[in-house]
């Protein structure tokens, strides 16, 4: 996959904040996809030597059938720190890096973080699908920000994530009965479609098979 080289990257907090104002004005929040969704994919990441290394991986899906077509690693040395809603400019690098090996081209990336469910509109799945300029939801395992009401127990249950007075994502239980998951419009797609790729992705964990296949690979011992 080709990647081109993105926007310089910022050193501090000043320079991340005001790329991420200016970069979040170029999210497209409806749906940019092709007629047929054939492939979708996941990227996550992993650290090793006490966090000085990125590890990210990439795994490509066929769609629907979710078997597994192609996967990719990347290892980068770190160089932001871990700093809660710039988490994009620490992992993105690596996660470039780990695109650019792969040859079967997704139609949809999901990450491993969220999209605009972001203080500033811009978190790691909007930041990366801006950059290459494709289709990316977020996935997140925990909230960042907003507020929603009481969520059912049961699968495919729902309910509209909203922070600032606007719908910035979904609270989605992937599973009966376990932690559900926080979903946001990354780039290019709609929030409607971002939950039907989402749960169409899982099966029977909680994770999608994108982001969990990424997940196991990025973190293998």
């Amino acid at each position: 996959m080709k990647i081109l080289q993105p926007h310089p990257w910022p050193d501090g907090i000043e320079a991340a904040v005001e790329m991420q104002n200016s970069l979040r004005h170029k999210v497209i929040v409806t749906d940019q996809l092709p007629e047929s969704i054939q492939y979708v994919a996941g990227v996550d990441l992993g650290f090793l030597a006490n966090g000085t290394i990125s590890r990210a991986a990439v795994a490509v899906l066929n769609f629907p059938s979710l078997q597994v077509v192609e996967t990719a690693t990347a290892h980068l040395p770190t160089s932001f720190p871990y700093i809660p809603g710039f988490l994009s400019f620490r992992e993105i690098p690596a996660i470039l890096e780990a695109l650019s090996q792969i040859k079967t081209i997704p139609d949809i990336i999901l990450c491993d973080g969220q999209g605009i469910a972001h203080p500033r509109g811009l978190g790691i799945a909007s930041h990366l699908g801006v950059i290459i300029d494709m289709p990316t939801i977020g996935v997140a395992k925990s909230l960042f920000v907003g507020k929603h009401g009481v969520l059912s127990e049961t699968k495919g249950s729902w309910l509209p994530l909203i922070y600032r007075e606007e719908t910035v994502g979904a609270v989605l239980r992937t599973r009966d009965g376990v932690k559900p998951l926080y979903i946001s419009i990354g780039h290019k797609i709609s929030l409607s479609t971002a939950l039907d790729v989402v749960l169409k992705c899982t099966t029977k964990y909680r994770l999608p098979e994108t982001t969990r296949i990424a997940d196991k690979i990025a973190s293998a011992k």
